[in-house]
């Protein structure tokens, strides 16, 4: 015979854990080869429903605070947005995971 330690019709449950998805911040420096236009362009053109007046609020936040997140979310979105404002010229910080 063998002899178990569980009774007939005992229910394992397994511990449910959820996994948060990545996410990163996306953070543009402050320079003295961008213009506050250029800055707010690229914004515009590149992060989903950036709009005008938000843009020109991030520009003038990196110039005078030096830096400004403009952009939070999935990891692999922030690494597409990081890519494309790098490739416009701008000077980003590395990729924070948050």
């Amino acid at each position: 015979m063998t002899s178990s330690s569980q009774s007939p019709g005992t229910v394992l449950e397994r511990s449910k854990q959820t996994l948060k998805y990545p996410e990163a911040r996306v953070i543009v420096l402050d320079d003295n080869i961008n213009t506050f236009e250029h800055v707010a362009e690229c914004l515009q053109k590149i992060i989903p429903m950036m709009s005008e007046e938000k843009a020109w609020s991030l520009a003038q936040k990196v110039d005078r605070e030096g830096s400004a997140e403009v952009w939070c979310g999935p990891l692999e979105q922030a690494e597409l947005y990081h890519q494309q404002l790098s490739g416009e010229g701008l000077t980003m910080a590395p990729l924070e995971r948050s």
